[in-house]
């Protein structure tokens, strides 16, 4: 299934039923007085994220989603029909923003979280509700509310816990196979990656990351060259970036340091919230360096570079030093989920302190006879 990230779609709330104009007509009851009743309310549209969805493939040829119409009020005191409401699924992930202004509505990150994107409209009033002690027979009613309307643009943000950025060829494809369930393509040209590729590392039995493997960047990937700035938005949910170096260009006039900073670069123009995320660098395709030069290169490589991060040397291709670097993202992952965990929990104890801190003698809190 192709990898959707991007749609623009356009939600109708259903419109009001009418209310009804009407009188009572049974034998018996000469002045029987105004029973219409009221129109039902039209069908809202619903955003709710789905984990089991992980692509708006869905909303790509389905462009127009219309809520039906409430039906309108009758004779006899009964109520038109509601509409029922239209629950749109979409992944987890998705950024929801009104296409004509720009304002993001809603941001789906959480499983079975609700959002209303076009809310239907309200029924009419039949003649019932005009009933008074001096308009005894009234004829009014009201036409219901049209639901609203509105186009809007559908992002995903991939979630996964560790992003994988790099030049074209850099090896991320290779390295996300080598440690997960994910099978890209791999070839020995550029851009073989077309889209966002995720997979689970199973560290072991009950321990487990999903890395996401984004598209190679170029300089000038922010104005929009190459395809990289297209999923730059993806590396924004990622807690962790493996920022993947070739230290084993196949042409020589390449520099890998001069590549890695105009990569930096391009993430500075972009956003600079990825700059600040927490950055590791990984040095791949150290087998097609000579055993020799290695450590010359790595500490040439980090001394031009300017990095002051965690710095790991790999071969994605013959499994050199991967399962070291796997061990170390999980590592990394369970103290920052603890540290999150402290930080709830101290928050949380504050604020019973707080409430515990109030004075019953305060006059403010005394309970006025």
């Amino acid at each position: 299934m192709k990898f959707i990230d991007e749609a623009k779609i356009e939600v109708i709330g259903g419109d009001g039923g009418n209310g009804c104009a009407s009188f009572c007509r049974e034998k018996f009851r000469p002045f029987g007085g105004p029973d219409g009743g009221d129109g039902g309310k039209g069908g809202s549209i619903w955003a709710v994220a789905d984990r089991n969805i992980n692509t708006l493939v869905d909303f790509r040829f389905s462009k127009v989603h219309r809520g039906k119409d409430g039906e309108s009020g009758r004779g006899a005191d009964c109520y038109g029909k509601g509409a029922d409401d239209i629950h749109l699924r979409m992944p987890v992930g998705t950024l929801i923003i009104d296409d004509l202004s720009g304002e993001i509505l809603a941001d789906l990150t959480e499983h079975g979280q609700m959002e209303l994107l076009a809310k239907g409209g309200e029924g009419g009033w039949g003649n019932i509700h005009f009933k008074t002690s001096t308009n005894r027979a009234p004829r009014q009613k009201t036409e219901g509310k049209e639901g609203e309307r509105r186009d809007i643009r559908l992002e995903l943000k991939v979630l996964a816990d560790v992003g994988l950025l790099g030049m074209p060829n850099a090896g991320k494809s290779t390295f996300i196979s080598a440690v997960s369930n994910a099978r890209p393509k791999i070839a020995d040209y550029p851009f073989t990656t077309l889209h966002p590729n995720l997979g689970v590392v199973r560290v072991s039995h009950e321990k487990s990351f999903v890395i996401a493997d984004i598209p190679g960047l170029i300089e000038g990937a922010s104005e929009g060259a190459g395809l990289g700035h297209q999923f730059l938005r993806h590396l924004q949910r990622t807690g962790l970036l493996l920022h993947i170096v070739d230290l084993a260009p196949f042409e020589t006039d390449v520099d890998p340091v001069k590549e890695a900073k105009a990569l930096v670069n391009e993430l500075k123009k972009y956003d600079e919230a990825l700059v600040d995320k927490p950055r590791w660098l990984v040095l791949n395709k150290l087998d097609m360096v000579p055993e020799a030069e290695r450590v010359k290169r790595v500490k040439d490589f980090i001394k031009k570079f300017g990095f002051k991060g965690p710095v790991f040397e790999i071969s994605a291709l013959s499994h050199d030093g991967t399962q070291e670097l796997v061990n170390a993202i999980q590592k990394h992952l369970e103290e920052k989920r603890h540290t999150e965990q402290r930080s709830e929990e101290t928050q949380m104890t504050e604020e019973a302190r707080g409430i515990s801190s109030i004075d019953p003698d305060d006059p403010r809190f005394k309970i006025l006879d």
